[in-house]
């Protein structure tokens, strides 16, 4: 079956649910966790208010910390569970490559990520992270909502 688990997450209440999912599906299954988290590198010519009003090192900073927290939240999880977990923070403008690129490198055989459920004209201009998973992917995702 499966042995090893990516766990993306953006920190939003639909991914928390998809972790708590992933954790308990691989506690049963007796399989690891990867946890991860893609924040977008620095730019100095952006729309993202926070990159206009940082350095770069204090961006990177900020951002180091803020997916530290998030990664804290699926290792926390892991190991309520007594799952083994590692997880990895990387820098990319498009989060549906750093999962797959990310599901490669660790040798993972399944992807448990969220569905916000945007449908309609939102879902069609705000795209679908989870939908360029399965669409460009050859991995297995299960896919929470």
């Amino acid at each position: 079956m499966y042995k090893r688990i990516l766990l993306p997450t953006d920190g939003s209440n639909a991914s928390q649910r998809a972790i708590a999912a992933g954790v308990d599906f691989a506690k049963a299954i007796g399989a690891e966790v990867i946890g991860l988290t893609a924040v977008p590198p620095f730019h100095t010519f952006t729309m993202d208010a926070a990159m206009l009003e940082q350095t770069k090192e204090e961006y990177e900073m900020a951002s180091r910390e803020h997916a530290q927290r998030l990664l804290d939240d699926v290792s926390n999880a892991a190991r309520d569970a007594g799952v083994p977990c590692t997880c990895a923070h990387v820098y990319s403008d498009s989060p549906y490559e750093a999962i797959l690129s990310t599901a490669r490198e660790k040798a993972c055989d399944l992807i448990v990520m969220a569905s916000h459920g945007h449908k309609g004209l939102k879902g069609l201009l705000l795209g679908s992270e989870t939908q360029k998973v399965l669409v460009h992917g050859s991995i297995p995702v299960m896919v929470h909502r």
